[in-house]
């Protein structure tokens, strides 16, 4: 498991030493329920294995020390606990039949815990779209100042790839939420299909249509996946704001923590470390994803290659992409978002930023597209050049004054017209009514 510091307690105890042995003996329990409605396991067993049935970490770890299978070790542990009773466990099981839908749950659980963490950061994204709405600034394209948008703009293009984002979460959640309780290689032959069907619908879990001896591993190969595209969201977000607060740009900052420091030689430094964090971050989720790949590609009807990537890479992803999305989520919310630099870093340029609205205004008044292109992008490099006004070349040049007048050119650069659909845009994310 991960580094604590990168450890929250909800997922944490998911993936905790131990809780997989609860979770084997829920589905073990489950099986032999089922097997004694069905008059497979005395009525009175079953109920000295509901009393007695429990975990013994240490007495598990003993175990395997000499008999080198977790499995066999768990279930000798819990028949100690049980006594005489403990032979109906496991009856017509192979390991995988307990581990795998086991591990089912925690998947499905851990997934749950992450469409929560999505939530909250969607709702850190609309208040601060909601605030920023009209704030202006410069888009960037290429990295060069391009036209006018809102911050708020870039804050709801975020927010609609989170609800994609949830949406495929949800997708790999419901296909990770999938049991199998069918035997050595999948052909039920010493467990009743009708078995599996009952146990799964027990525990909340999707039967698997067909199985060996391993639920296949294209499921966990579209979680793990799914984590790590979620993963390239906050990176996308986390690059985006490490951007923006470079000095020479400043136009947000990530929080900064009274007592906080960012530097041990430079005492000035505010450096963007959370946003730096999960951009590192997510290159161990995509990583994980190609692990996940890889183990779809078994031997037969299974061999154990995926066993031990899984034990890395599945606790691994769930709780590195909790940590980068409460993260984000705490970086969304103390953002400082500072509209006066957005209001110079608008002026850098001049006002080229309006250059295709004076090209669009020659066209209409009846001006060839070339010759108009030409004539725009020779005064906007003019401007650029000699640090003019852009606005005072344009409306200097003859050739632009024999389509436009002044007062038409002046309109031009009207920032409020880039904005005039930003109602329309917010109304189609359902942003407000």
């Amino acid at each position: 498991m991960l580094l604590d510091r990168y450890t929250h307690e909800e997922m944490g105890k998911l993936w905790q030493d131990g809780y997989e042995y609860e979770r084997w003996l829920e589905v073990e329990l489950a099986v032999a329920e089922v097997m004694a409605k069905q008059g497979e396991i005395p009525q009175e067993a079953m109920a000295e294995i509901r009393a007695k049935a429990k975990v013994n970490p240490k007495r598990i770890l003993e175990i395997e020390a000499v008999v080198r299978h977790d499995l066999i070790a768990f279930l000798q542990a819990v028949v100690e606990e049980i006594g005489e009773a403990g032979k109906y466990l496991h009856l017509g099981l192979t390991s995988s039949d307990v581990k795998d839908t086991a591990l089912s749950l925690v998947l499905r659980d851990s997934g749950r815990l992450l469409k929560k963490d999505l939530k909250e950061l969607r709702d850190a994204l609309v208040k601060r779209a909601l605030e920023s709405k009209y704030a202006v600034m410069v888009g960037r394209t290429h990295g060069i100042h391009a036209e006018p948008l809102t911050f708020g703009l870039k804050l709801a293009l975020w927010i609609a790839e989170i609800d994609r984002q949830s949406e495929r979460l949800g997708q790999a959640i419901t296909s990770v939420s999938a049991g199998k309780i069918s035997g050595a290689v999948g052909t039920y032959a010493n467990v009743a299909p009708g078995v599996e069907e009952a146990v799964c619908q027990h525990l909340g879990l999707e039967t698997a249509l067909i199985s060996n001896q391993i639920l296949q591993r294209d499921r966990h190969a579209h979680f793990v996946t799914t984590l790590a595209l979620i993963g390239g969201t906050i990176e996308k977000i986390s690059t985006e704001i490490r951007n923006l607060q470079r000095t020479d740009i400043l136009e947000v900052e990530e929080p900064f923590a009274e007592g906080q420091k960012g530097s041990s030689a430079m005492p000035h430094k505010r450096n963007p470390i959370i946003c730096e964090q999960v951009s590192g971050m997510s290159r161990i989720l995509r990583g994980n994803a190609l692990a996940a790949m890889e183990n779809i590609a078994l031997w037969h009807e299974r061999d154990m290659t995926h066993s031990s990537v899984e034990r890395i890479i599945l606790p691994d992803s769930c709780i590195l992409l909790d940590h980068m999305l409460r993260q984000m989520t705490k970086v969304i919310a103390g953002l400082r978002i500072r509209e006066d630099q957005m209001k110079r870093n608008l002026q850098k340029t001049f006002g080229l930023t309006s250059s295709q609205r004076v090209l669009l205004a020659l066209v209409e008044h009846g001006c060839m597209r070339e010759e108009a292109y030409a004539w725009v992008q020779q005064n906007a490099f003019q401007a650029w050049e000699q640090g003019l006004d852009f606005i005072d070349v344009v409306s200097e040049d003859n050739r632009v004054l024999n389509y436009l007048t002044k007062e038409e050119i002046q309109g031009l650069f009207d920032l409020k017209y880039h904005l005039h659909h930003v109602d329309d845009i917010f109304r189609r994310l359902e942003l407000e009514k």
